[in-house]
């Protein structure tokens, strides 16, 4: 069985290649690695392959499936759990299964989402740099103490769920913002209607996939029902957030600090190195140049232990494929489609 694996960097070669060595059942898959993404530009070189391996910034429309069905592709296999990505009705009407890893040490994204806003909120990344200079005064590195104070989550998957656990720690007062409430939730909170979440929150933290109905949901209107002075931190998907929205909104001082691991333009931009260059990207620029901004590289998920289960979840769904077993993971069919894991959050 031959893997094209696209979007590949060293990390994704040494734990997909591990996992594989490490487990009899998957002798036979050969694994053929491509820095690049999979697009129109380069679907060709999946000629040969009988599935191929990508990930979140990789671009399959319907013309790239069809392509790839043309060269003899017969699966997709996600290594992420995003998947609006990928064209999934012409997927299935060509008859090509596809598979994504729907949960991955959910405490590596919810920790990370919790070192952004400590970060912020204490002002930790200026406070470093100031320090390497010499300087040690405390002016402009003022934060709040988190124990009291009321943080909003939209959309309570695991991963909401797992930061709702952590903040539970802090003292927090938690709401939550889901169409499709788990009880879960409410050993550590209440949920409540957007509006009210948006008004009583300090910190929001986002936790919702991203789809037509959650696209920009933060944006000029529900920007404009947050209290004053709070912190926003989207570590889910780029496009739940309109960046000239949230740039007006810190502009004007009504946003008190925007923390992001994702961007929603970020397919050119992240997981590659342009320290060289000129980057084009205007929006984006503008908004590093707030010191209430803090912007990383779409790297909540970069553990070895996300990392190791996206491997072994990732070959299992190849050989579910390959042996024509039941895929729990699998995205094609109507029965999977509307399962709860792939849909945290509607709207």
């Amino acid at each position: 069985m031959k893997v094209a694996v696209f979007s590949s960097k060293p990390y994704d070669r040494e734990f997909l290649s591990r996992v594989r060595d490490s487990d009899s059942a998957h002798k036979e898959v050969e694994l053929i690695f491509h820095d690049f993404a999979l697009g129109p530009e380069t679907v060709s070189l999946a000629n040969g392959a009988d599935a191929v391996c990508v990930f979140v910034n990789d671009t399959l429309p319907a013309s790239v499936i069809e392509n790839l069905r043309q060269a003899g592709v017969r699966a997709i296999l996600l290594r992420c759990a995003g998947y609006n990505n990928v064209d999934l009705s012409t997927a299935e009407r060509l008859g090509l299964f596809v598979a994504n890893v729907p949960a991955y040490s959910p405490e590596a994204v919810a920790e990370f989402a919790v070192a952004l806003l400590q970060t912020l909120n204490r002002r930790t990344h200026r406070a470093y740099n100031r320090v390497r200079e010499g300087n040690f005064s405390l002016d402009g590195l003022l934060g709040k103490t988190l124990n009291g104070k009321t943080v909003g989550i939209l959309g309570v998957g695991k991963i909401g769920l797992a930061f709702a656990r952590i903040l539970r720690g802090f003292g927090c007062t938690l709401l939550a913002y889901d169409p499709f409430p788990i009880d879960a939730f409410r050993e550590y909170g209440e949920y409540v209607e957007l509006d009210e979440l948006l008004s009583r929150s300090d910190f929001v933290s986002l936790h919702c996939p991203l789809m037509d109905s959650t696209r920009h949901i933060i944006d000029d209107h529900t920007l404009s029902k947050m209290k004053k002075g709070a912190i926003l931190i989207n570590t889910s998907r780029g496009g739940l957030i309109r960046t000239k929205s949230v740039i007006k909104a810190l502009k004007t001082g009504h946003l008190g600090g925007l923390a992001l691991d994702v961007y929603e333009k970020e397919g050119e931009l992240f997981y590659q190195d342009h320290s060289g260059d000129i980057i084009q990207d205007d929006e984006l620029m503008r908004l590093m140049t707030f010191p209430n901004v803090i912007v990383c590289g779409h790297q909540a998920f970069f553990t070895e232990e996300a990392l190791t289960e996206i491997a072994e979840s990732t070959l299992r769904n190849l050989q579910d494929f390959a042996t024509n077993a039941p895929c729990k993971n699998s995205l094609v069919r109507g029965i999977d489609l509307k399962r709860r894991d792939s849909h945290p959050v509607r709207i």
